[in-house]
């Protein structure tokens, strides 16, 4: 075991263990943002830059610090490192490059897209974004495609994270799409418009941060905060039959896979699962999905009504409600 220190709280984690790791392990917000980054994928990471951080001390045995930023998601930490996140103002100032630099291309479709309310870049520009754009170039387009029967792929929203190519090159049986050309022209598609059908294609959906891959079946019928969520289960031949029911009355809207506290999916569901079982009748309900209560998807699910506090400026202070 090692011992690590992440923006002065101190941790003690087994060796191999990367800094993004090790600071998922205490939690809250000493955990860098990740945006490429994903547990069950291995090889993901290094790609978005997000997760940077200073390494203020190597080790206990090299006590220099690194001499810039590193990824925290495929660093590994060594004992008597020290690292700064949030407590490091140059960190802060990194990542509002980077989010800056993964805006360029990006359009303003949070009105229409799928994605609003549970994106990751949306979370990541309110956190550290600017509030308007320095960039004056023209922005890269692309036309609209249903890259497999029942998803739609908006290129012009894709941030190139890479991780619907691990999905389809790690749990499929055969990947058929990836990154086309380089640099600037750098696009996610299929070789000689082929079309991605296997049964747990749809999981590119969930791994995406961000709107670039819908599910054609939920488009535009409603925003994610007007629905309920509900843990599900049914007997699959193909995958474990755990999902996530989002529903609107006695109507099933669509299925996803159960996401863990971090956004990623704790087990792969199968393509049948999820676009063709739209029944409450499929499947066995278990109850409500437990949401965090800073997710704007638990908007008007309140668990606790608290007081707002009365603020008394001639005495320059708040009293707080009983």
């Amino acid at each position: 075991m090692v011992k690590v220190t992440i923006d002065n709280i101190r941790v003690e984690v087994e060796e191999g263990t990367t800094i993004l790791q090790a600071a998922r392990k205490i939690g809250g917000k000493v955990v860098p943002p990740a945006m490429c980054y994903y547990s069950k994928l291995p090889g993901s990471g290094g790609k978005c830059r997000t997760c940077l951080v200073k390494v203020a001390k190597n080790s206990a045995k090299d006590p220099k610090p690194s001499s810039k930023l590193v990824a925290s998601c495929s660093t590994l930490v060594q004992d008597g490192m020290v690292v700064q996140n949030i407590t490091s103002p140059e960190v802060l100032e990194a990542r509002k490059a980077i989010v800056e630099f993964l805006l360029i291309n990006h359009p303003l479709d949070c009105p229409v897209c799928d994605q609003a309310g549970e994106c990751d870049l949306q979370d990541l520009s309110f956190a550290h974004g600017l509030e308007s754009t320095r960039y004056e170039e023209d922005r890269r387009e692309f036309n609209l495609i249903d890259i497999g029967e029942n998803i739609k792929l908006h290129m012009t929203r894709c941030i190139l994270c890479y991780r619907c190519v691990y999905v389809a090159d790690q749990i499929t049986d055969k990947r058929v799409h990836g990154v086309l050309f380089r640099g600037e022209a750098s696009e996610i598609g299929t070789y000689i418009s082929n079309v991605v059908d296997n049964d747990f294609s749809g999981n590119m959906i969930d791994v995406c941060p961000v709107g670039a891959l819908t599910d054609r079946t939920f488009r535009f019928k409603s925003r994610v905060w007007f629905l309920n969520t509900v843990d599900a289960h049914r007997h699959c031949e193909k995958c474990s039959g755990k999902v996530t029911a989002w529903m609107f009355g006695n109507e099933i809207y669509r299925i996803t896979g159960r996401k863990d506290k971090f956004g990623e999916i704790e087990e792969f569901i199968c393509n049948e699962c999820r676009f063709d079982k739209k029944s409450p009748s499929d499947w066995i309900i278990e109850g409500p999905r437990k949401i965090t209560r800073l997710s704007v998807i638990s908007q008007n699910h309140y668990e606790k009504i608290v007081k707002q506090s009365v603020i008394k400026p001639l005495e320059g202070r708040t009293e707080p409600q009983e």
